[in-house]
């Protein structure tokens, strides 16, 4: 396809508005996509460090309750 100028370039044989609303969504999804993906990946990394850490005194309570307690039987 061949343009006489720039502005027929950009109007695309009167199709313009779809042809660069399209490229303008697709650039923004695959801009936007990754970034929302690290930073979902961080909150969940913070989440489970959390929820470790949260748990850790639970765990060693437990290990220490059941060494401690005789078993009768």
């Amino acid at each position: 396809m061949y343009w006489n100028s720039f502005s027929d370039f950009l109007a695309m044989g009167n199709h313009g508005l779809y042809v660069w609303g399209s490229v303008v969504v697709m650039a923004v999804t695959m801009i936007v996509e990754p970034l929302r993906l690290i930073r979902g990946q961080k909150e969940l990394v913070a989440r489970l460090k959390r929820q470790f850490r949260a748990d850790k005194p639970y765990q060693s309570a437990d290990q220490s309750t059941d060494r401690t307690s005789p078993e009768q039987g």
